[in-house]
């Protein structure tokens, strides 16, 4: 089995973004292809990293994060 997770590089990583899908802004800290498999069967998606106002931080899909105004 291959690694877990694998860091990538993006354009907006350490600024601020917004997730589309629920319109928090905050910090991309950092995008992830993680391995989310289950039942042996491996599944790999890339996560974004947004760490919000609040201090925690929540994933979304790669494809969901824009510049935040």
């Amino acid at each position: 089995m291959s690694d877990q997770y694998e860091y990538l590089p993006h354009r907006l990583l350490h600024r601020r973004v917004r997730d589309i899908a629920s319109g928090v802004e905050g910090e991309l800290m950092a995008v992830v292809n993680e391995n989310v498999a289950s039942a042996g069967m491996e599944r790999w998606v890339e996560l974004a990293y947004i760490r919000a106002a609040s201090g925690r931080e929540f994933t979304t899909s790669v494809t969901n994060v824009e510049p935040a105004c």
